[in-house]
């Protein structure tokens, strides 16, 4: 058995299939296959059911779990032999949401690629609520997510902080105002974020505290979608003031100043307790919390 090998069975897993997997891997069709009759040989079990698709067996599949633990292993190996090298460098992954990818990130990963170009980045945007988990399993390096309560399980440092408003396109009834209570909102039709993100639970604790049943006619899984929707007026928003920066700015939608709404949530760098921190992921988050609020905020 060999770590190729199992990063080919891992590959084929992911395609399901073997040409899939040779076009990713740059192997021939049938240098998969050998690959494959080796392992399945060595362990006297089959591994791989070839019907079409191609699918992992019971057997195959318990096999991959601990040939994912090797080639983490491996990988790990890997970091700690590159960070002999005086030049920080790797690769990280980091998990966010739609409009922190958008709105925040670009400003950073532009200053931090230029003084480390040996480190490359790739962004995985998901709803708020799947950061933390995807941080905790090790399905990304590094998250920024608003922060909520504490997990023992996980390291956070807060960068700064963001408040959620009211928004309503131009030509909706309440544009003409500026400000308005929450009570005023219990009537008119609302698109909200689903239920399990992190900005519709905190909206939906401040109904709950003034006894308002919201009339909400829309619930989709990013403020993106969120500010979308507003913006085609098929109702109110409550969403990031950071994340609706833009739309403001270009007039396609009407901020309006809620004070029951006006709480400062933080948004913080996430890493998981515990585990080893490569050269690469040590610069990035350094760089991260010693930034000034301003790089974050700024609608520059």
């Amino acid at each position: 058995m060999n770590i190729s090998q199992l990063e080919t069975l891992q590959t084929i897993s992911k395609t399901m299939s073997f040409r899939k997997a040779g076009e990713l891997l740059n192997l021939t069709q049938p240098a998969v296959s050998a690959q494959i009759k080796s392992l399945e040989d060595e362990f006297g079990t089959v591994l791989i059911d070839r019907n079409q698709p191609v699918t992992l067996t019971d057997r195959g599949q318990v096999f991959l779990e601990h040939a994912e633990k090797i080639l983490a292993i491996v990988e790990e190996m890997k970091s700690r032999l590159s960070d002999l090298n005086q030049n920080p460098q790797g690769h990280i992954v980091l998990g966010t949401t739609t409009s922190i990818a958008i709105q925040i990130l670009p400003r950073v990963l532009s200053y931090f690629q230029d003084q480390f170009p040996l480190i490359k980045t790739t962004i995985q945007s998901m709803p708020s609520s799947q950061v933390t988990t995807a941080v905790e399993n090790g399905t990304v390096d590094i998250g920024i997510n608003y922060l909520s309560e504490r997990n023992p399980n996980i390291e956070s440092s807060i960068l700064y902080y963001d408040t959620y408003e009211l928004v309503v396109a131009p030509n909706h009834p309440m544009s003409g105002l500026t400000h308005t209570t929450v009570e005023s909102l219990k009537d008119i039709p609302m698109i909200m974020l689903s239920p399990d993100a992190l900005g519709r639970k905190f909206i939906d604790q401040i109904f709950r505290r003034y006894n308002i049943q919201p009339n909400v006619v829309m619930e989709l899984s990013s403020s993106e979608e969120v500010k979308r929707m507003a913006e085609l007026n098929l109702g109110a928003a409550v969403v990031s003031k950071l994340a609706v920066a833009n739309e403001v700015k270009l007039g396609t939608l009407k901020m309006i100043k809620v004070a029951e709404l006006e709480m400062f949530h933080p948004v913080g760098v996430i890493y998981k307790s515990g585990r080893y921190l490569n050269s690469a992921m040590h610069q990035f988050l350094s760089d991260l919390k010693g930034m000034p609020e301003a790089q974050f905020i700024s609608s520059e």
